[in-house]
């Protein structure tokens, strides 16, 4: 089972449960096996796991004894106040530079395809900049949020990794069922927009009271110019980091042991790799017995020329790292799969405030139109299920 996007998804908020829920009957999650709570780290030439508790963390070579005291008394530093400041100086800040070189820089790479001196906190990692900026302490914040939500909220969003049997695309399809195929529109090359009024919009021959859209920023103009320039301006502003997505198969793996949910590749370990899923761990039914299935994620920020390369170059590079990283000797999958994303994931750097600005403008200006997606609200597939349970219960309102 290839996919082409997102591999799995994690129960992070109330939404994305109740979601699950309500079509459970039609597309049964399937939880990942319970090696994907085992995360890895390359660092110095092998892969290091994830500290999952304070022995872990004490014992682990990623992070230097210095960091790891001052971890221990971030509780008590005094709170920041910086709203324009990046990931790297936060971490720097309340946990030292080894947790942001392999801890954070990895993660964001997971997350954002992103870089740590780019993205500002506030906006790509609001929980986080919350919980300093509300509670003073990253830890002080997590123990008092712990202890706020009621055992409801802690059974329902249970932070676990799942799919489908068939693959991510199975809730699309639950949707279309539960919402009825004839209500939904594909292939819409051409659409006219037209705003007449506050909630009276034109588009292709017929009126509507709303038009959502989750648009990739540079398309907006092209399908509201209505919108006046200088707003619209502040919007397409927006950065993507561009995503080469490769599938691996291999009917017998010779590698390392591939327990885990994956590995992330600090961007100070230099490879071309970003980072490699064991799909086969998280799914074993993905593979042959004795075989193994990986998701592998290259370019980036940092890396962005990968996506222009041939097949046969992009190849090239994949075989030098994964060789080393995965200890093959003979790179020979049964199955490779290509999928080049050139805007992938939306990058929040300083110009996410002007951008915010704006979009709530333009909604002002021209009530019933709605700008989601990923220009705002985090770029996750909970977030985006959130954001549009949001959107629905304030059209609905309207």
């Amino acid at each position: 089972i290839i996919e082409k996007g997102p591999n799995t998804w994690v129960i992070t908020n109330l939404a994305l449960a109740e979601l699950l829920e309500e079509l459970e009957d039609i597309a049964p999650v399937m939880y990942a096996d319970d090696l994907a709570k085992k995360r890895l780290i390359w660092k110095n030439g092998q892969w290091h796991a994830l500290p999952d508790g304070i022995k872990t963390a004490l014992a682990t070579p990623l992070f230097s004894w210095k960091d790891k005291l001052k971890v221990a008394g971030e509780f008590f530093r005094k709170k920041g106040n910086f709203e324009s400041e990046t990931i790297a100086g936060t971490v720097k800040r309340r946990l030292g530079k080894s947790f942001l070189d392999y801890a954070i820089d990895p993660f964001v790479s997971g997350v954002y395809a992103g870089n740590t001196d780019y993205l500002v906190t506030k906006f790509a990692f609001k929980k986080l900049y919350d919980l300093e900026d509300k509670y003073g302490s990253f830890i002080k914040g997590s123990i008092i949020l712990s202890k706020e939500r009621d055992k409801i909220y802690k059974k329902k969003v249970n932070k676990k990794i799942f799919s489908f049997e068939n693959g991510l695309q199975e809730l699309t399809q639950a949707l279309i069922t539960k919402i009825g195929e004839k209500n939904i529109r594909l292939e819409c090359k051409y659409l006219n927009i037209q705003y007449l009024s506050p909630y009276n919009f034109f588009v292709n021959n017929e009126t509507f009271s709303h038009v959502v859209s989750t648009v990739n920023t540079k398309e907006i103009s092209n399908l509201f110019s209505f919108i006046q320039p200088d707003k619209i301006n502040q919007i397409k502003n927006l950065k993507y980091a561009p995503v080469v997505e490769i599938s691996l198969g291999f009917k017998t793996w010779k590698g390392i042991n591939i327990d885990a949910f994956g590995g992330l590749i600090p961007s100070k370990e230099k490879k071309n790799i970003l980072g490699i899923l064991f799909m086969s761990s998280q799914f074993p039914y993905r593979a042959p017995g004795g075989g193994a299935f990986f998701s592998v994620f290259m370019g980036g920020v940092k890396k962005p020329e990968i996506l222009q390369l041939s097949d046969t170059e992009t190849i090239k590079l994949l075989e030098q790292d994964f060789k080393n990283l995965m200890k093959v000797s003979d790179f020979t999958p049964d199955l490779l799969e290509i999928s080049r994303h050139p805007n992938a994931i939306a990058q929040y750097g300083l110009d996410s405030k002007k951008r915010l600005e704006s979009i709530d403008q333009i909604e002002y200006l021209y009530p019933g139109l709605l700008l989601k997606g990923n220009i705002k609200d985090g770029v996750g597939i909970a977030d985006r299920v959130e954001q549009a349970a949001k959107t629905a219960k304030q059209i609905m309102s309207a």
